[in-house]
């Protein structure tokens, strides 16, 4: 009896080296806007005080646990495509920037519903429902992917966390765990564009910037949920991490 040949399977390596070569470039265009406005993050950060930091975790909690619900709602509206939401993320930071970090402060809320609007549209064109308890977890863990502003070393593990099906008491305990890291980055966001006059404009491009990160950063995800999905989560995270990171330099 003639036996027919094994297929093959699909080598995803090409897949998974292209979506590294994103992960690893998402962060530099912030950077060098960041190196444009001038003076080094670290001063910046010190000139806001003690009391504004800790009212930025205390607005980034509040704003995750309710823009799920109105980043929803922003679905409802006419489709702008993928200019639509930079350009409310623009007009927002703006506004923000244009009063220092009191309305920068007050701008938060808005930026991170804006954020997760362009987030779950990304789930959707990936082909899932964002609204689906998973994967509205998956869209708050998209916010894990650390600062645009600064450089991580290596993979973070828990923006490649495997997926899991997700309750309401579950989703508050992922909004715990990435609130402090998405304070971190909107303070840093802050406190950039909080310069003298250059607040608006300051404060538009970072918002834009803000949004590209975290698009880029939800269709990677995406696009390795998806591949988990069929291949397994632990060969993918596994390839992904040695695609993303940088090989040692031996000595001679």
């Amino acid at each position: 009896m003639e036996t027919l040949p094994a297929i093959a399977a699909p080598d995803r390596s090409a897949e998974i080296k292209a979506l590294a070569r994103r992960y690893r470039r998402a962060n530099g265009p912030v950077m060098a806007l960041v190196n444009r406005i001038g003076g080094g993050l670290e001063d910046k950060m010190a000139a806001i005080p003690d009391g504004v930091k800790a009212q930025i975790g205390a607005i980034t909690e509040r704003a995750l646990l309710a823009a799920h619900g109105l980043a929803a709602k922003g679905d409802l509206a006419p489709d702008l495509g993928r200019q639509g939401p930079l350009a409310a993320a623009m007009v927002t930071g703006a506004i923000g920037g244009a009063g220092g970090i009191a309305t920068s402060v007050a701008e938060l809320p808005v930026t991170i519903t804006v954020i997760l609007h362009a987030i779950r549209r990304a789930a959707r064109e990936a082909g899932y429902d964002p609204d689906d308890p998973a994967i509205r977890a998956e869209c708050l863990r998209v916010f894990s992917a650390g600062s645009p502003l600064a450089m991580d070393d290596g993979v973070n593990t828990s923006f490649l966390s495997a997926r899991l099906t997700v309750t309401g008491p579950a989703l508050a305990q992922v909004i715990g765990a990435v609130a402090p890291r998405l304070a971190t980055a909107m303070g840093q966001k802050l406190a950039t564009q909080a310069v003298p006059v250059l607040g608006a404009v300051a404060g538009a491009a970072l918002n834009a910037a803000f949004l590209r990160y975290y698009r880029e950063m939800a269709e990677i995800r995406f696009a390795l949920l998806r591949l988990a999905e069929q291949h397994g989560a632990e060969p993918i995270i596994a390839a992904f991490s040695e695609a993303v990171t940088p090989p040692k330099l031996r000595k001679a």
